[in-house]
């Protein structure tokens, strides 16, 4: 058995964690530079909690700027077993309305000007992200929503773009019609595929704010619109966070879907192969197979 210890990632709207036991605001270097800021850490129900401002407090980084791998490689160091992405996203699907959540499954990535591994020249290594969250996990965060009263889906593809722009109306329609999404954000990718090379079992809760562009009713999104139904969001994430602890326990087995045994044969670089130099940057995130 491992000790249980929970790390959000709050998105926009979330800033913390109500209700932390021994709350400090902690800095943590990492080789891939800093996190998007300090990391707030603690415990809730007697279970080991960190939450991790995606974009800073006070918004600071785009979408674009997100320090990703640092994020991941932060919460690694810190001894995080499980990974609660929150996140603010619109919606493709009628039913799928501002104000429900949404237990992301699935991923489209559209995002280009990231960086996406933690591997690469000098040590070379390809997981699966065929299944690219963990369904122990997700089943976790449904129950909490649930038990807190939200409206959620179980279940859905979120199609994470660039940004910082939001879609055209030719794009949203696209996602929407031929592409079979059912959310769209700009957060979630590469965040949920080094989560994964970092053997952390990750889930994302989407928090669907709008309608993206392809209503006829609603048009197009507006910011403003946006920020109103964050503020509603953000209480009811709350409310799913402070359900996890008793959810997920104390203690936990190996992740029965195999998240924390992700590298386990999927680096191919040879041992007398490997630059140092590399091998030096992944102590934390690989050091179990290196």
């Amino acid at each position: 058995m491992t000790e249980t210890k929970i790390a959000v990632i709050g998105g926009s709207g979330i800033y913390d964690i109500e209700g932390l036991e021994d709350a400090t605001w902690t800095s943590v270097d990492t080789p891939w530079g800093a996190p998007s800021d300090a990391v707030l850490t603690g415990s809730l129900g007697g279970v080991g909690m960190v939450f991790l401002p995606r974009h800073g407090r006070g918004h600071v980084h785009s979408p674009t700027t997100v320090p990703y791998r640092a994020n991941i490689d932060a919460l690694k160091r810190l001894g995080v077993t499980d990974v609660i992405s929150v996140s603010a996203c619109g919606s493709f699907r009628e039913e799928m309305a501002p104000g429900h959540f949404v237990i992301v499954d699935q991923f489209i990535d559209r995002t280009f000007a990231r960086e996406k591994s933690f591997f690469g020249t000098g040590c070379v290594a390809h997981v699966s992200v065929a299944h690219p969250t963990c369904p122990r996990l997700g089943a976790a965060c449904l129950t909490a929503a649930r038990d807190a009263g939200i409206t959620v889906h179980n279940g859905g593809t979120y199609l994470a773009m660039e940004g910082p722009q939001f879609s055209t109306l030719a794009e949203s329609k696209m996602y929407r019609e031929s592409w079979g999404a059912d959310v769209i954000g700009m957060t979630n990718m590469p965040e949920a595929k080094l989560a994964r090379e970092a053997e952390l079992c990750y889930a994302s809760v989407a928090m669907i704010t709008d309608y993206d562009s392809w209503h006829p009713e609603h048009g197009e999104v507006d910011v403003s619109d946006i920020i109103r139904t964050l503020t509603g969001n953000a209480g009811k994430a709350r409310d799913l966070v402070r359900r996890l602890p008793d959810l997920l326990g104390a203690e936990r087995a190996p992740c029965p879907h195999g998240c924390d045994r992700a590298l386990e044969y999927a680096i191919l670089t040879q041992p007398d192969a490997r630059d140092p130099a590399v091998t030096a940057k992944l102590v934390a995130v690989a050091g179990r197979v290196l």
